[in-house]
C-alpha cells in the first residue's frame, strides 16, 4: 500500500500535472503546425518553385512490380520530399516555442529585491558602537 501512496504523491505533484498538460497541448499544437505546413506553406513554396509538390518528391531505389499478382513487389523509395516537409514543421515549431519561452522569460523577470533590513539586535549594537565612538 505504501508504494501506491508514494505513486499518488508523485503523480499529483504540480510539475507532473504541468508536464501532462504540456504534452497534450504540444500534441494539439503539432497537428496545427502540420496542417499549416502541408496546407498553406508548402503549396505556396510549390507555387514559387514552379508547381513542385515537395511531399511527392522521392528517389526510387526499386520500382513497384505488379506484373505477377501472386508476387507483388512494393516500391522502395527514399521520400526526401516528406523529410523536407517535416524539417519545415520542425523549424516552425522550434520558432514558436522560442517565442513563447522568450515571452515567458520576459514576463517572469523579477524586480531586484530591496535590501532586507538588518535584525533588531544588529541595529541596536550598531547604535551602541556609534554612541561609544562619539563619547569623549
Amino acid at each position: 500500500m505504501s508504494m501506491l501512496k508514494e505513486f499518488k504523491e508523485f503523480a499529483m505533484r504540480g510539475n507532473v500535472i504541468d508536464l501532462a498538460v504540456g504534452v497534450v497541448i504540444g500534441a494539439a499544437f503539432g497537428k496545427i503546425v502540420t496542417s499549416l505546413v502541408d496546407q498553406i506553406i508548402m503549396p505556396l513554396i510549390g507555387m514559387v518553385t514552379g508547381g513542385i509538390d515537395f511531399s511527392d518528391l522521392k528517389w526510387v531505389l526499386k520500382p513497384a512490380d505488379a506484373s505477377n499478382p501472386a508476387h507483388k513487389v512494393a516500391e522502395v523509395a527514399v521520400q526526401y520530399g516528406a523529410f523536407i516537409n517535416t524539417l519545415i514543421q520542425f523549424v516552425i515549431i522550434a520558432f514558436a516555442i522560442f517565442i513563447v519561452v522568450k515571452a515567458i522569460n520576459k514576463l517572469s523577470r523579477r524586480q531586484p529585491a530591496a535590501p532586507a533590513a538588518p535584525p533588531a539586535d544588529v541595529v541596536l549594537l550598531t547604535e551602541i558602537r556609534d554612541l561609544l565612538k562619539n563619547k569623549p
